[in-house]
This record gives C-alpha cells, sequence and structure tokens, in this order.
C-alpha cells in the first residue's frame, strides 16, 4: 500500500483537498454576503457543510485514479465495541481536563476579541440553524479531518518514515496550522497528539472520530452556555475538583484498556 505515492504527492494531495474545502465554503458565504437580504448566519452554516463536504474529493479521485484499496489507505478499519466503549470514556476524561487546561490557560492570557466575537457569530438563531452547526462541527469536519489527517496523511508518514513519533506530531502540527488560530494552538496541537496516538494503536481512524466527534461537539455546547460558578460542573469558574478527580480517573483507566487491547 502506497508504493505508487510520493511524499510530494501525499502532501499536494493533502493542500488540495484543504484548499478544496477552503474554496467551496468560501463560495457559499460570497454568496451570502452578497445577499444582505439573507440570513448570514445560515449561509455561514451552510459554507461549513459544504467546505467539509468537499474536502474528500481531490483525496477519494487521487486513490481511485491510484487504485488504492480506499478503504485501508484512509484507515477507516473496523473496531471492535470494547474499543469503541473504551474510546468513548477516554475522550469524556480528555474533553474534561482540556476544558480545564483552557480555562488555566486564560488566565494568563485572556481570550482576544476574535474569539468572543467568534463564539457570537456561531450561536445559532434557530433549531435549523442549530442542527446545521450541529452537521458541520460535529459530524462532517470530524469526518472529514481525521480521513485526511490521521487516516491518509499520518499512515502513510508513519510507513514512509518509519517513526510513528514522527509522523504523529508533523501530522498534528499541520492540522493545528489549518484551523488558523493562534489562541487555541496549542490545545489544537495536543488534541492532534492525542487523535494521532489512537489512530496509529487502534490502526482506524473510528477512535480518532470518536474523541474528535465528542470534542467538537462539547465546544460547541459550552460555548452556548452561561457559566453558572453554581453548578456541579463549575467551581470558583474551573472545573469542580471533583470532577477532575473522576476525568483523571477515567481517562487512565480507559487508556490503559485502549492500549492493552491494542499492543
Amino acid at each position: 500500500m502506497h508504493n505508487s505515492i510520493s511524499i510530494r504527492a501525499a502532501f499536494i494531495i493533502v493542500i488540495i483537498s484543504i484548499l478544496t474545502a477552503f474554496l467551496s465554503g468560501g463560495l457559499v458565504l460570497g454568496i451570502g454576503l452578497s445577499n444582505p437580504e439573507a440570513s448570514q448566519k445560515i449561509y455561514t452554516f451552510i459554507s461549513f457543510i459544504i467546505g467539509q463536504g468537499f474536502m474528500l474529493l481531490p483525496l477519494l479521485l487521487f486513490l481511485k485514479l491510484k487504485n488504492e484499496p480506499i478503504i485501508k489507505t484512509i484507515r477507516l478499519n473496523p473496531i471492535d465495541l470494547k474499543t469503541i466503549l473504551f474510546t468513548t470514556i477516554f475522550s469524556i476524561g480528555i474533553i474534561i481536563l482540556s476544558d480545564e487546561l483552557d480555562r488555566i490557560i486564560q488566565i494568563f492570557v485572556p481570550a482576544p476579541d476574535y474569539i468572543v466575537d467568534l463564539n457570537d457569530l456561531l450561536k445559532p438563531e434557530s433549531l435549523g440553524g442549530f442542527i446545521l452547526l450541529f452537521v458541520a462541527v460535529a459530524i462532517l469536519a470530524p469526518l472529514g479531518e481525521e480521513l485526511l489527517f490521521r487516516g491518509f496523511l499520518q499512515q502513510f508518514l508513519e510507513k514512509h518514515w518509519k517513526d510513528v513519533t514522527r509522523a504523529v506530531l508533523i501530522t498534528a502540527f499541520l492540522f493545528s496550522m489549518i484551523h488558523m488560530n493562534p489562541y487555541w494552538f496549542l490545545q489544537i496541537y495536543l488534541l492532534g497528539v492525542l487523535l494521532g496516538f489512537l489512530s496509529w494503536k487502534t490502526n482506524s481512524v473510528i477512535p480518532s472520530l470518536i474523541l474528535h466527534g465528542l470534542n467538537n461537539t462539547m465546544a460547541m455546547l459550552i460555548s452556548f452556555s452561561e457559566s453558572n460558578d453554581n453548578s456541579f460542573y463549575l467551581w470558583h469558574g474551573h472545573v469542580a475538583p471533583w470532577i477532575i478527580l473522576i476525568a483523571i480517573t477515567i481517562t487512565v483507566y480507559s487508556f490503559k484498556n485502549i492500549t492493552k487491547n491494542h499492543y
């Protein structure tokens, strides 16, 4: 597998796929901006869907032309129910710990205005808008990005370089770069490393899809919710210590089971 693909071709097809996503989504957004009477948020959400939907098209066409086995080449291999369960538990723990990390970072580096404005821009004004945003952020974005980065690129680099660590770190770096968000670069990079580890360890993108999808879903819901220090989850503006303890416990427990089942 991948014998007929050079490293240059692999990176070029990834770049073309990313540009296709940006251009197709931007075209829809441009149509919305040219029509001031239309709901700009709806056009924004549709542009996300179109962009993510078109992201995989160049890659799939390329693999078809190369007569590569598509399912194996994008690492869409099946996994057992036990791995799905432990990956879900692991994802919940990681998402909670990531939320607290973000809150700690904001103490030293407060979120810039563009982050606040972005949260306001992405808040749906209707049920239809929420559904469109959910499809784009929680389903299509993880699907397109995981198949492109962890499924195709990382797997290719693992085999080409014979160095899993290097492949995971470089793929995570590129994954963080395409989000074009300096403030969240570190968090996205660390997430990319975890996604890469899961994909490599299980030889499937399904676990990384689970983590990515749940992470995006929770990030979306948290950005819409109002902070309430009287809640069970929060304590003085941070994730409550008892929640942190639970998150650490389930993260370690599930991580051990994932690694034990895939050695």
